[in-house]
């Protein structure tokens, strides 16, 4: 069995809360894997090194002890300084999974793998995939179309049909899953997991401040905007906030792709504007993680059961 199968066994829902960038905490990723779900840390939300050490002690004593699993997730773009230090946090906390983005998962490879864990790999197209998987990762996370922050061009309905042409491990979808019918929609097609970002933004335990919150609460899907403009990278962006920081995304982007320095407190244009993917028109309220993974687990279920007679309406006997 791939050790990224055995970490979804026990779950309530076969669900990765998505690593958001200056939005995820270290008390959101325990809330996440002690409610059934797994959790996730991106190094670069910490302001410095000895931070994140801090960091991924806490995840760690919280959830190693009742053996939970967790994500911890690296830039992996050759531009971003602090990737070695990280990686010797990796090495001394071995998360259960790490995944990599912006860049080949090679890097992270010999030292997850010396201790047992799982690499998975954040692509955007197949041929990303293709390359991934020739590194030897154990799973893949396909960035499609609607996805908060950095994002994908693909339907995730393509995209996991011709990735299964020559992928058959384990598959994560992220992008637009905010309710449990979606993950049950994602699982139909193809998938085996699902990451759900924009939902959990709100929760009590992110990083977000409360204006965020209620940007979060007031939006619709009309109000995300994707655009190169911020970062150099196609990302999907809360119009209002790029207003209010004076950004014009149907302008020509002037910004290059530039991962250098702390890019958590670093005078950067990401630093002022805020993400959401397609699914934010499903966030109403503030609620806790436990909450939103509650909400979703019943969704699940109800959908399953809606869909049950459908299902056997169309089966046919083999």
């Amino acid at each position: 069995m791939n050790a990224l199968d055995s970490s979804f066994q026990s779950l309530n829902l076969p669900l990765i809360v998505a690593p958001m960038f200056l939005v995820s905490s270290p008390t959101l990723a325990i809330a996440a894997s002690k409610n059934g779900v797994i959790g996730s840390l991106p190094a670069a939300n910490a302001r410095t090194i000895d931070d994140l050490d801090l960091w991924m002690s806490q995840i760690h004593q919280a959830l190693n002890s009742e053996n939970l699993p967790w994500l911890f997730n690296m830039i992996v773009h050759k531009t971003y300084d602090r990737f070695d230090a990280e990686l010797e946090l990796v090495n001394r906390y071995q998360p259960a999974i790490v995944s990599t983005a912006l860049g080949s998962p090679t890097r992270v490879m010999d030292v997850v793998k010396s201790y047992g864990g799982t690499v998975i790999a954040d692509v955007i197209t197949p041929e990303m995939a293709k390359k991934a998987v020739n590194a030897g990762v154990d799973g893949l996370i396909l960035v499609t179309n609607g996805a908060g922050g950095h994002t994908g061009t693909y339907n995730p309905l393509a995209f996991i049909a011709e990735v299964r042409q020559f992928w058959n491990g384990p598959l994560g979808i992220a992008g637009c899953v905010s309710t449990g019918s979606d993950v049950l929609s994602m699982l139909v097609a193809g998938a085996d997991f699902v990451l759900s970002g924009t939902r959990f933004i709100s929760a009590q335990e992110s990083f977000v401040s409360d204006d965020y919150r209620d940007m979060l609460i007031e939006a619709s899907m009309s109000d995300v905007v994707e655009t190169k403009a911020v970062s150099g990278v196609r990302a999907n962006w809360m119009r209002q906030s790029l207003e209010k920081a004076g950004i014009d995304p149907a302008e020509v982007s002037k910004a290059t792709i530039d991962f250098s320095g702390n890019i958590s407190t670093s005078n950067k244009a990401w630093k002022d504007v805020w993400s959401a993917g397609h699914g934010v028109g499903h966030i109403r309220q503030r609620e806790t993680a436990s909450e939103i993974i509650t909400c979703m687990s019943e969704e699940f279920q109800a959908a399953i059961i809606k869909n049950h007679s459908l299902f056997s309406q169309f089966s046919k006997d083999v």
